[in-house]
């Protein structure tokens, strides 16, 4: 049960004070097993503290391992928009479930249930993020740019990623929860992975809901097309699938909209990324289907092209 790590996040995060570092110390008094690292980084319109944690596993790349890595990343613009807004912001659910997760999965660490792989947890802690009009609500805006939070939250090592992102500023999806994308993979949008719905099931112990993207989602902010939010801007940075974990509502809610956060929805998107990374470790969770990536682009060729502006 995840809960208590949620809760205890988001008393943490709930704060117009709130830094980086503050955060890895709650994370540090867990456990000592995990390598936290936070880096101050400043852009057009303020500054953020990027937080990476690494869990190393049994059989992780960290321990010169096979195991696979994943990466859950926590993208947002920030938690809070202050001074405009008091509290915590629902754009802030991704940096909280990430950060949450990583809170779990060291205190199993620390009690003995280390995983086989390496998970390597990223976000950006901001409490202080600016806001910017977009239909049919505003839209959290952040003091960096899409390049910066890639450049700091997506690393080589992550062999898969699951980008947590409120995804509640739309009539698209209409459920109260989290859903899954289809993956992403080198500008291809892939049928969604039958392993990664049956984890849903099992963690949620409800059928799966899952979110359409489009073409216009996984091309890089900056070009001037409606994107539905940010959650699939890592996949313009690597060449590694990408799965988006949305968190939803039958209503569109604004990011910046505060008293949005319900612990509930976001303690079962903890659990769901915990229990993938679980099973990723020991490749019995695949994000795609190899063979038939390999045959999509000997038919269509590489879509590479859409990762750029």
């Amino acid at each position: 049960m995840s809960l208590k790590y949620v809760i205890d996040m988001y008393e943490l995060m709930d704060d117009p004070s709130v830094t980086g570092e503050k955060v890895k110390a709650y994370l540090s008094q867990i456990s000592g097993q995990g390598d936290i690292e936070v880096q101050t980084i400043e852009g057009d319109k303020g500054t953020t503290d990027f937080i990476k944690v690494i869990i190393p596993g049994k059989q992780g790349k960290s321990k010169n391992g096979q195991a696979p890595t994943l990466g859950i990343i926590g993208r947002l613009g920030g938690i809070g928009a202050r001074p405009e807004m008091n509290g915590f912001v629902s754009d802030g659910d991704g940096a909280l479930a990430s950060m949450a997760a990583a809170a779990k999965l060291l205190t199993m660490a620390d009690k003995g249930d280390q995983l086989d792989g390496d998970v390597i947890l990223t976000t950006h802690i901001c409490p202080d993020a600016p806001t910017q009009p977009h239909d049919p609500v505003p839209f959290m805006n952040s003091p960096v740019d899409i390049s910066t939070m890639n450049k700091y939250e997506v690393t080589e090592e992550m062999d898969a990623i699951l980008s947590i992102d409120t995804t509640k500023g739309n009539q698209i999806i209409n459920h109260r929860g989290f859903a899954i994308t289809p993956t992403v993979k080198e500008g291809y949008i892939l049928k969604v992975s039958d392993d990664l719905l049956h984890v849903y099931t099992q963690s949620v112990g409800k059928l799966p809901v899952t979110m359409p993207i489009t073409t216009q989602d996984i091309t890089p902010y900056g070009n001037d097309v409606y994107h539905i939010n940010s959650i699939l801007q890592p996949s313009v940075a690597t060449d590694k699938p990408v799965v988006g974990v949305a968190l939803t509502t039958e209503t569109a809610v604004a990011g910046c909209a505060t008293g949005a956060s319900r612990v509930t929805d976001i303690e079962e998107v903890v659990r769901y990324c915990i229990e993938v990374a679980k099973l990723y470790g020991q490749s019995k969770c695949d994000f795609y289907d190899r063979a038939e990536f390999k045959h999509l682009e000997s038919l269509y060729g590489k879509m590479t092209h859409l990762q750029k502006l």
